[in-house]
């Protein structure tokens, strides 16, 4: 994983680079795409079978009379931590250049890392112990997340995007099912960490038997201005990329507003009895509608040639599974807001991708462009604990919460088409 400077590259070297950095036009078979989609739901599971379940029990556990706080506490500080590690690490995965290719490495690295993090939490007795597990799983993970998704550009002609960006969707919303499986199904929380470590760790694997990740033999100069400047992607200059980038962080804000306290939401409001399988019931029917809508979704896009006015309705349904949560606290309700949520962000997330990939401003910075964009997923988790704690004790309970969430979505929903370049 070296990035420091080196003598000029002989031309071999440099045909090698330019292979890395050219727009793909040869299409990645299913054994490939199902590698990268495995190693997706196993970051995800890593992420939210803790967020979903674990963090949300263990704050309980330590800190019953306040554990909103210590709950909101955690995944802020976590979620802050990812806001720089995501681009970071992908800036360095574009300028790694070792015999295993530029993103191998941070696969296995950040796979290590993250099952270590894991293992800290299911250990962790105190605040302290549980802010630095969290802090290092989403330190690791998000440097496999960012090699991981830069593959894809690097790999996926624009054509294939929609549906590979499907199957990554899926990805997602099966990790968190897987996730939220493991945290509820293997007995206490401690175990459930482990679980969750272990399959991270076998989730890449394939990955990085069969990446075929293309070597960047030329090394490029490391200079830490240009490096700390390159993090700045203009609006002015990429106005595209910067629409493109806020309606990713509203519409991930309102999905952060709506699910991060959903644990809290069935054992406060909807009294149901044992709220941690009713998170994992509510999960696997939210994760069979994903099933139905993203590939199909993706697919429908690329036959099409659009992409905005997908992103566009499955920001106005998902804000309508919001309004049904708001104003009705019952299981059947959070069924049926389940059943909505799934459809929407279904269809969202893998055509939003694509549009994503279609507005990058560099090939050579795909992994930090990409890691920039993901500022929008994780930047949120860190607001969104700041604005949920506060409303749902003082401001109106969940009914405010859910009502925020359908408002700030239905914006997102409205600002993609702002974006010029894609259809």
């Amino acid at each position: 994983m070296t990035t420091e400077p080196t003598a000029a590259a002989d031309p071999g070297a440099e045909a090698a680079a330019a292979l890395a950095l050219a727009e793909p036009v040869v299409a990645v078979q299913g054994r490939w795409t199902a590698a990268v989609v495995l190693a997706n739901v196993g970051v995800f599971a890593a992420w939210l079978g803790p967020i979903q379940v674990l963090l949300a029990k263990q704050s309980d556990a330590i800190a019953p009379g306040n554990k909103e706080f210590v709950f909101g506490l955690v995944t802020g500080v976590g979620a802050a931590v990812s806001v720089v590690a995501n681009p970071l690490f992908g800036a360095l995965s574009d300028r790694t250049a070792s015999r295993w290719g530029r993103r191998v490495p941070w696969v296995f690295g950040g796979a290590v890392g993250g099952a270590i993090g894991l293992l800290v939490l299911a250990g962790a007795g105190a605040v302290a112990w549980m802010l630095l597990g969290w802090c290092l799983v989403q330190l690791f993970c998000n440097a496999l997340l960012a090699a991981i998704t830069a593959a894809i550009p690097d790999r996926v002609p624009k054509l294939q995007r929609g549906v590979v960006g499907g199957w990554v969707a899926l990805a997602q919303t099966l990790g968190a099912l897987v996730g939220v499986g493991l945290a509820t199904a293997v007995g206490g929380v401690g175990v459930g960490y482990l679980a969750c470590a272990v399959f991270l760790l076998i989730s890449v694997v394939p990955y990085l038997l069969g990446s075929g990740d293309q070597r960047l033999a030329s090394r490029t100069p490391f200079a830490w201005p240009e490096f700390l400047r390159g993090f700045w992607v203009s609006p002015r200059r990429f106005p595209d990329f910067g629409w493109a980038w806020l309606t990713r962080f509203l519409l991930n804000l309102g999905n952060g507003l709506g699910t991060l306290y959903l644990f809290f939401y069935l054992q406060d409001a909807v009294s149901y009895d044992n709220p941690d399988t009713g998170v994992l019931i509510l999960t696997a029917i939210y994760s069979v509608c994903v099933l139905l809508t993203a590939v199909a979704s993706g697919s429908w896009s690329d036959r099409l040639g659009r992409r905005k006015v997908f992103v566009t309705w499955s920001g106005v349904v998902m804000a309508v599974g919001a309004v049904v949560l708001a104003v009705w606290p019952t299981w059947s309700a959070a069924v049926v807001a389940a059943v909505i949520l799934g459809v929407g962000f279904g269809v969202y997330l893998s055509v939003d991708f694509a549009l994503l990939t279609e507005v990058l401003p560099s090939a050579r910075d795909r992994a930090k462009d990409l890691g920039v964009i993901n500022i929008a997923n994780s930047l949120p988790q860190v607001i969104a604990p700041a604005i949920a704690a506060p409303v749902v004790k003082y401001v109106g309970g969940y009914p405010m919460l859910y009502g925020s969430a359908a408002a700030v979505t239905l914006l997102g929903a409205v600002l993609v088409r702002r974006v010029r370049a894609v259809a």
